[in-house]
């Protein structure tokens, strides 16, 4: 006599019978770190990747400034005064020849001035978001994990110079460092310019880097007191790998934020200082060179005015907007 469970053996119906849970394949699990979660939610922002969009096509203009210059087939030092009438103003307007015209009184060409003044904005904002993010982070985590003298004294400098009028010292001591680095002694006008562009940096980066300081220094103060710090202390690690392996990677979301943050100022500050005489000045192009030269132009050529202020707004937005989102996207909470 054959029994049921047999007789379904021998009909080749066992394969079909379900296998235990236990048997089934694993289920493998992805663990993000902050960082990944919020790099994940900033690729999914719209307004974030145009705006990052736009800030990689101004890097781009910016590099291969001389490529498009080429391109067009013109020079931003050429002066083609044969396209300026007697009274200084251009007898053309935009040609195949001279995409966005000429310049005023000189007649350079306006594109190739446009893509080039792209450069010092770029170039300036760069190197002062590199250099007030490094020092600040630097003093900040030292002031805010030695306490004692030491943070005392830390502070005191970023209070100190936080208080002064950026605006004054901006503007003396730019003029103070052309004289004392050859402006004074009748050097040639490449060399006085290339001393402004330095000097452009020596001062934001200056007046920046204490904002930032500051913030990281009032992480650092709750930071240090968490167990994973006491840990380390007891551990014999060195102060030095607590700083940069233990308390600095806790510090990422805050810094990403204040500079993105920061660049949109610091574009905005080389342009301003630029135009109010304590920045660039020529033979360098620059946006904020060409809309001081403008404002005397500006109802008979409006477009010598408006190229490098649209040039520098849609940056700034930019800029500004992704800044917005890298904030929301270290920081949940403060999604709109």
């Amino acid at each position: 006599m054959v029994t049921e469970p047999q007789a379904l053996r021998a009909g080749g119906l066992d394969d079909h019978v379900e296998k235990p849970a236990s048997a089934a394949a694993p289920i493998r699990t992805l663990s993000k770190s902050p960082t990944r979660i919020a790099l994940g939610r900033l690729r999914r922002d719209k307004v974030a990747m145009v705006c990052a969009t736009i800030c990689a096509i101004y890097i781009l203009i910016a590099i291969f400034a001389p490529l498009l210059a080429r391109l067009e087939g013109q020079s931003p030092t050429d002066l083609h005064q044969a396209l300026i009438d007697e009274f200084g103003y251009p007898t053309i307007g935009p040609t195949g020849e001279h995409w966005f015209g000429v310049e005023p009184r000189l007649g350079r060409d306006l594109f190739a001035r446009w893509v080039y003044g792209a450069r010092p904005s770029l170039i300036v904002a760069g190197a002062v978001t590199v250099i007030t993010t490094a020092v600040g982070v630097v003093v900040g985590l030292v002031a805010g994990f030695s306490g004692g003298w030491v943070d005392r004294v830390l502070s005191w400098l970023i209070d100190l110079v936080l208080s002064l009028p950026y605006l004054l010292f901006a503007i003396a001591s730019s003029a103070v460092l052309v004289a004392i680095f050859g402006g004074a002694d009748g050097a040639a006008a490449e060399e006085v310019a290339r001393i402004r562009f330095i000097s452009l940096i020596c001062v934001l980066a200056f007046f920046g880097w204490a904002s930032l300081a500051r913030l990281v220094r009032g992480q650092v103060l709750s930071l240090r007191e968490r167990e994973f710090v006491s840990a380390a202390r007891v551990l014999g690690i060195p102060t030095r790998q607590v700083l940069f392996k233990e308390l600095l990677p806790n510090l990422v979301a805050p810094i990403v934020v204040s500079v993105s943050l920061a660049l949109p100022g610091y574009v905005v500050a080389e342009a301003g200082l630029t135009v109010l005489g304590a920045g660039l000045i020529e033979p360098t192009p620059s946006w904020g060179l060409t809309i001081s030269a403008a404002t005397t132009y500006y109802r008979a050529d409006p477009l010598y005015l408006w190229l490098p202020v649209l040039g520098i707004t849609i940056l700034v937005l930019a800029l500004s907007l992704l800044g917005d989102a890298v904030r929301d996207a270290f920081d949940p909470r403060t999604r709109r």
